[in-house]
């Protein structure tokens, strides 16, 4: 009994492995059109999947100066933050996480929303793979257009429509930091005349772009 239970769970292992190489590769050249948390949307949803060459370089800056100012250095995770968020939130005094670009377009291509250890520990295995067999040009492409910019709304294209009636490919600095600005709490946070901690947030972002910029912080997108 022992014998065979085990078997079964190697064969599954196995067959996860197998699966989880095999979507890597497809979505490394394949566009994401759908994900899990689309398919769960209980809004109608608006998704307008574009390369990255259309996709104005300020979202790209604007997103590494909110999310993720080591995209490009670190391999899948920012270790610092994640100690830093555990330390904080032990101490009861951390309100944000600490995901990096690559865990969460891991986790918004291959999986569901949600904060369970069981999830946790796929977002870790995926976040690994792409990191191995994308480019970061390719990670940052699909983060770009399976985020959620705004109720039953993804990607910076639909987003940057929605808001400023206008294609992602001509994103101004302000515009971008909004956007940006926005992502952790989309279906809360306004983008157009946004208000209080967001508006101050979206101003920090517009500043941080000319930081990226400066010290080639989105470099290894463009190289």
């Amino acid at each position: 009994m022992v014998i065979t239970t085990l078997r079964i769970l190697a064969k599954s292992i196995i067959v996860f492995i197998a699966a989880s190489l095999v979507l890597v590769v497809l979505f490394r050249f394949v566009p994401v059109t759908y994900t899990a948390t689309m398919l769960m949307d209980e809004n109608s949803v608006t998704r307008d999947w574009e390369p990255l060459s259309r996709i104005d370089r300020n979202m790209v800056s604007a997103v590494i100066a909110a999310e993720d100012s080591k995209f490009c250095t670190h391999e899948g995770f920012d270790v610092e933050a994640i100690e830093d968020a555990l330390e904080e939130r032990a101490a009861g005094t951390r309100e944000r996480g600490a995901s990096s670009i690559s865990q969460q377009t891991a986790k918004n291509v291959f999986l569901w929303q949600g904060g369970s250890w069981f999830r946790k520990g796929l977002e870790t295995w995926f976040t690994f793979l792409i990191e191995k067999i994308w480019t970061k040009r390719r990670i940052m492409e699909v983060y770009l257009n399976v985020a959620e910019t705004g109720i039953g709304t993804y990607g910076v294209e639909a987003g940057s429509q929605r808001y400023f009636d206008h294609s992602a490919a001509r994103l101004s600095r302000d515009e971008a930091s909004r956007i940006a600005a926005a992502l952790p709490s989309p279906k809360k946070r306004e983008v157009v005349n946004p208000t209080g901690f967001t508006r101050r947030y979206g101003n920090t972002i517009e500043a941080r772009i000319g930081v990226v910029r400066r010290d080639g912080l989105d470099a290894c997108v463009y190289d």
